[in-house]
Parts: structure tokens; C-alpha cells; sequence
């Protein structure tokens, strides 16, 4: 007998709820009663195999739209039970908020560039001096320990200048931090500053009294200025370096995936200013350290230069372009054309003179380029964004990265 038709009414509207909530319900059974001929029966005269389409029609068939109306709560399932298409949540972007750094940038100004570059000429200087020292060359000897003394106080002028009070760097040496590039270089400077002051004084023993206190003195001199000269020397690649190595401990991204160049390229532009003093100071005929000194320098800072334009994939580009780029440009220049004005004009003084100018002006440059460009990578937010991206796709993939693009530790 076939059911009233209030009862089917009913029936078929909870068929058809179950349809639009989905399949990850347990299917109901079709138990309503059949007539004689097997059919389930309905009421209204609907034709047996079209059980429930005409409600649906009237209910705006919802049956075939089963798969489009629960697809998002299948989609935040990740799967359906009973098999199909897997629908994903779409890939998340890396965005800045309306284009803004994602980074704030260093609040370092020109001085801290300028601190850069004494820092290297100090350094440089004294190898230079010490150089002269042990070959018997008094020109080369007394211009590094001058020009080292002169620098490192320069330097101390800039450093003080970015902290603001000179308590703050005594505040820095109650502890020694050995992971801190910024501790470090605090006790490299107090060690190297005494050292380059003692040998830069020493060359005035020449022209003090050979009598009485003054003479005392004047022959104590020299041998605390040779001591000190050494150890000053002995302090000066870590001066030299320890900049690069503080650059690259930040987050600025430029600076941090450029720490294996930055301390080669410092060292270099150490080396080329110092050689750039003995070829201005010294005459031709004791300028020979100054030389090598130079060719070693240049060729440091060239292959460094030329790693961080070509290695760091998007984060080379603050390094070509703008105005880091042009400083850069300049920088290669000079030192190509004090290298080759040094190898060449050995017995002129003029060209030996422009020769040093020229690789001291390429220090500079190289060393504001390098400061500028870190500065220009922490502005725009793709050089943040887009080598996050990388690592992640590198790592969802299961790949490692090449190995000149390792990811350095985190900071």
C-alpha cells in the first residue's frame, strides 16, 4: 500500500537535506514500501524511476548540484570519503602590507660607511708599516704608522657619533661575547688603538733631545714603537675583517647572504688603502712592499666585488643598480687603474702618487657600494619576500639548494 502522501512529502525532503550536506554522512537506504512491481511507490503520480525529481524540480533541484554546493565544505576537508578529486585551499602568497619593507632598515647613516673605510685604512696602514718595518724601509714605515694612528681615530670619531655617548663603548666592554661581531670589534679596537698610538709616537724619537729625560726617552722609543708596530700588525686582519662579519650578522638581506664575500672584499680594500699610503708617501725606490700590496688587495676586492654581483641571484641586484651599483662601477675602475699605474710606473713619482690616489678613492667607494646596497635591500620588500619563497618551494619539493645558495644559519 502506498504510504500518505504527508509521510512521503516528508521523506523526501530529509533525502534530499542529506544530499545537500554532503556524502560524509552514512548513506540512508531507500526502505520506503514497494508496490507489486518492485518500484518504490509515490504519491502525486510521479513515475517510478524519477523518485524525487519532481520535488527537487520545485525545490530547485538540488540533487545534480550536490558536487558544487558541498565542494567548500569538501574542499576544508581536503578529500571526500568515497574517493574523487582532492580540492586545496589556494597556495598562500608572501605580500607586504600595501608594499611596505618588510624589514626595517638600518638606521646606520654615512658616518658608519666612512667607519668602514678607516677601519680598513687603519689596518692596512699598519701592515704597511710593519712591512717597512722588518725590509728596512723607514719611509713606508713611518707613513703606515702615521696614516694607522690617524684612522683609528677617525674611526673612533664615527663610532662614537653612531652611539651617541663615548660611555656607551666603555658599556660595551664589560663582557666579552666571542658570537658577537659587535663585541669582538669592541676588543679588537681596544687592543689595536694603544698598539698603532705607541708605534705612530715612537717616530718622534728622532727629533727629541739626546740628553737628559727627553734623550731617556727618545732612545726607549724605538724598540716600544717596533713591539707595538707588530702588535699592531698582528691585530690588523681582524680589524680589517671583523666589519664584513658584523654587515653580515644582520637581517639586512644583501649584507646577511653575501657573509662569505664580505669579509674577502674588506680585507682587499684594507690591503689596496694601505698600499695606496706607501705609494703616495713612500719615493719608488721602497715602495716595492706598497706594490704587492696593492696587487694582492685589488685582486681580493675584484673577486668579492664580482661574487656578490653574480652569486646572490635576486639579492645582486641593489649591488648593480642605482646608485650602489654606480659606486661599485667607479670603485673597479680605480683599483684597475692604480693597480696598473703602480705596476708600470715604478720609477715615477707621479704616477706612483696618482696610482695610491686612486686605490684609495676605490676604497671608498667600494666601501660606501657595499653599505648603500644593503640599505637598498632592506627597502624593497621583494628582496625579503621572494628568497623566502624559494627556500619554502625548495623544501616542500624536497630539494636541496645549490650549494653556493645554502641558507645561511638563522641570526
Amino acid at each position: 500500500m502506498t504510504p500518505p502522501g504527508p509521510v512521503g512529502d516528508r521523506f523526501r525532503r530529509f533525502r534530499e537535506r542529506l544530499a545537500a550536506e554532503g556524502g560524509d554522512r552514512p548513506r540512508v537506504s531507500d526502505d520506503r514500501p514497494r508496490t507489486a512491481s518492485g518500484a518504490a511507490a509515490t504519491s502525486g503520480g510521479d513515475h517510478p524511476d524519477d523518485t524525487g525529481t519532481a520535488a527537487s524540480s520545485s525545490r530547485g533541484d538540488l540533487t545534480p548540484r550536490r558536487s558544487t554546493e558541498a565542494g567548500g565544505r569538501q574542499g576544508r576537508r581536503g578529500r571526500r570519503r568515497g574517493g574523487g578529486e582532492e580540492l586545496r585551499v589556494p597556495e598562500a602568497e608572501f605580500t607586504s602590507y600595501y608594499g611596505r619593507p618588510v624589514l626595517k632598515g638600518p638606521v646606520w647613516k654615512w658616518d658608519i660607511a666612512a667607519y668602514l673605510f678607516t677601519g680598513g685604512l687603519a689596518a692596512g696602514s699598519s701592515l704597511l708599516a710593519a712591512g717597512g718595518q722588518l725590509t728596512g724601509r723607514p719611509a713606508l714605515r713611518r707613513a703606515g704608522r702615521v696614516t694607522a694612528l690617524a684612522a683609528v681615530s677617525a674611526s673612533a670619531v664615527f663610532l662614537v657619533k653612531d652611539l651617541g655617548r663615548p660611555a656607551r663603548f666603555h658599556h660595551m666592554l664589560r663582557v666579552a661575547k666571542p658570537t658577537s661581531p659587535m663585541s669582538m670589534g669592541t676588543w679588537i679596537l681596544t687592543a689595536y688603538g694603544p698598539a698603532a698610538g705607541l708605534a705612530a709616537i715612537a717616530e718622534a724619537a728622532g727629533v727629541l733631545p739626546r740628553h737628559g729625560l727627553l734623550g731617556l726617552a727618545g732612545r726607549a722609543l724605538p724598540p716600544i714603537g717596533h713591539a707595538a708596530g707588530l702588535l699592531a700588525a698582528g691585530t690588523a686582519p681582524a680589524l680589517a675583517t671583523y666589519t664584513g662579519v658584523l654587515l653580515a650578522d644582520t637581517a639586512v638581506p644583501s649584507w646577511h647572504e653575501a657573509y662569505p664575500e664580505l669579509p674577502v672584499i674588506f680585507a682587499g680594500s684594507a690591503l689596496a688603502s694601505g698600499a695606496g699610503v706607501g705609494l703616495l708617501a713612500a719615493p719608488p725606490a721602497q715602495a716595492g712592499p706598497a706594490r704587492r700590496m696593492a696587487v694582492a688587495g685589488a685582486a681580493l676586492e675584484l673577486y668579492g666585488a664580482h661574487r656578490v654581483e653574480t652569486r646572490l641571484g635576486l639579492l645582486s641586484e641593489p649591488y648593480r643598480l642605482g646608485r650602489p651599483g654606480r659606486l661599485l662601477r667607479a670603485g673597479r675602475l680605480l683599483t684597475v687603474g692604480g693597480v696598473t699605474g703602480a705596476l708600470l710606473g715604478r720609477r715615477s713619482r707621479v704616477v706612483g702618487a696618482l696610482s695610491g690616489t686612486a686605490l684609495l678613492a676605490a676604497s671608498v667607494l667600494t666601501r660606501f657600494g657595499i653599505f648603500y646596497g644593503g640599505v637598498a635591500s632592506a627597502r624593497d620588500p621583494r628582496y625579503t619576500v621572494v628568497p623566502q619563497r624559494e627556500r619554502v618551494e625548495a623544501r616542500r619539493n624536497g630539494m636541496d639548494l645549490p650549494a653556493d645558495r645554502a641558507v645561511p644559519p638563522a641570526v
